[in-house]
């Protein structure tokens, strides 16, 4: 192999290997604990994935963006989690259906 073969391989392989990098999606985890989502608001980057578990011993929440007039998903029971990709950027407010003094922001960028 020349030595351009060699540095064009090179080249590939680390070019290959940032492609995997960002093809594979951040997760940011939001705890549910003590009637609280924590942490409250979070900044993610397009792409993105968010993780809501809930911690709490015996209660169970949801997870509902209303505001983009979806329906009220499945509630989380203890230890149960949810998870959303967000593609696109810009403010997206959601609350607990049973506890709608519960309320979180994902800001995407």
């Amino acid at each position: 192999m020349t030595k351009f073969m060699q540095v064009l391989f090179i080249m590939s392989l680390i070019v290959l290997s940032s492609l995997a990098i960002s093809a594979n999606p951040a997760v940011t985890d939001v705890e549910i604990i003590k009637f609280k989502f924590l942490p409250r608001e979070i900044t993610i980057r397009a792409g993105d994935k968010v993780r809501w578990t809930n911690k709490e011993k015996r209660q169970y929440h949801s997870v509902w963006f209303e505001k983009l007039g979806e329906p009220e998903p499945d509630y989380l029971f203890p230890d149960e989690s949810y998870e959303r990709v967000f593609e696109k950027a810009g403010d997206f407010p959601y609350r607990c259906g049973p506890h709608p003094e519960m309320t979180g922001v994902v800001h995407v960028r």
